[in-house]
């Protein structure tokens, strides 16, 4: 079978390798769907966290496939031990055993990947797979959220014009707020904020404004972490959920923190309650992220795939890579 491979920092290829034997646990599921973003680009270059990724890797976290009988399915990426204290008490994202799809496991950039069978999650017949593939971020998404605990009538204030910015602000709608505004730093993006459901499109901190009940921060920037706990509203909740890359930091102004009594909450991955609340809503119509598709190739131009996703002009969501 083909497979997307980085086999070490700087080096990735297409290549030919022999399909792996499901173990007694594992399920073989037929991708067709499979998203890039910027972290396969830093699972490439080397630039994330190595306590996250194990080398040579197949790329892949972000994807929807078929079972051989046809039926359409989406699966969690990390692979809870379900034994730790974190797992116990819900919080599958933090397992003491740290294992993923397309990190730690072989990822979806393939013609096979094999998932445990309890985390797969069958799709409604009418949802459109290519949407589907989207499943990952926006499961991140819906984890910080919930944690965010919104309410209606809210004013949020997004911070990144990409992917997970705009599935955040699509993402938003569900609690029924006053206001979205996502601040990002390309006009290109306009047409997508506004089909994420965005009430406005601001390239400018000036432009956005302040006072905002709740900023998600989703540009992974330490620029955009100091924006974000500027604009928030004294008694405000500021969500981290970008990733800035391995070391990097933002000046944080204590006293403002304290005297603003704001609360400020990071976000890691997704748990197993937000995959799932995330499958129901795509399976009920309630989101619909295929907005977000903007270029699309066949796993043989892989190369074209990671090209644009580097270095495209004009609006770009997510990039897909298609499987047969």
């Amino acid at each position: 079978m083909r497979v997307l491979r980085v086999d070490r920092p700087g080096a990735v290829v297409l290549a030919e390798c022999p399909s792996a034997e499901p173990r007694a646990d594992e399920v073989v599921v037929f991708p067709r769907a499979v998203g890039l973003c910027g972290t396969d680009l830093e699972l490439i270059d080397g630039g994330l966290d190595p306590a996250y990724a194990s080398y040579p890797l197949v790329l892949g976290h972000e994807w929807s496939g078929v079972l051989s009988d046809g039926t359409p399915v989406v699966g969690e990426g990390i692979i809870p031990c379900g034994g730790c204290r974190s797992c116990r008490r819900g919080a599958t994202n933090l397992c003491e055993t740290y294992d993923e799809v397309g990190f730690t496991r072989p990822g979806a950039a393939a013609d096979e990947v094999l998932v445990p069978s309890s985390l797969l999650h069958p799709l409604a017949p009418e949802v459109d797979l290519a949407a589907a593939a989207l499943t990952e971020p926006m499961a991140v998404v819906l984890r910080g959220l919930r944690r965010v605990a919104p309410v209606p009538g809210l004013r949020a204030l997004v911070i990144g014009d990409g992917t997970i910015g705009l599935l955040a602000a699509h993402l938003l709608r569900l609690w029924s707020p006053v206001e979205v505004c996502v601040l990002g730093l390309r006009p290109d993006q306009a047409d997508l904020v506004t089909a994420a459901g965005a009430s406005r499109f601001a390239l400018t901190p000036k432009e956005a404004g302040t006072d905002f009940d709740v900023v998600v921060e989703a540009a992974g920037a330490p620029a955009a972490v100091e924006t974000a706990l500027a604009t928030a509203r004294r008694g405000g909740t500021v969500l981290l959920l970008g990733v800035a890359g391995h070391g990097r930091t933002a000046a944080l102004r204590i006293d403002d923190l304290v005297n603003a009594d704001l609360t400020v909450l990071g976000s890691f991955s997704y748990t197993s309650s937000a995959w799932r609340e995330t499958v129901s809503l795509l399976n009920s119509g309630q989101v619909e992220p295929g907005f977000l598709i903007t270029h699309s190739f066949p796993l043989s131009q892989a190369d074209r795939a990671l090209s644009m996703l580097k270095d495209s002009t004009g609006p770009r969501g997510k990039v897909l890579l298609t499987l047969p």
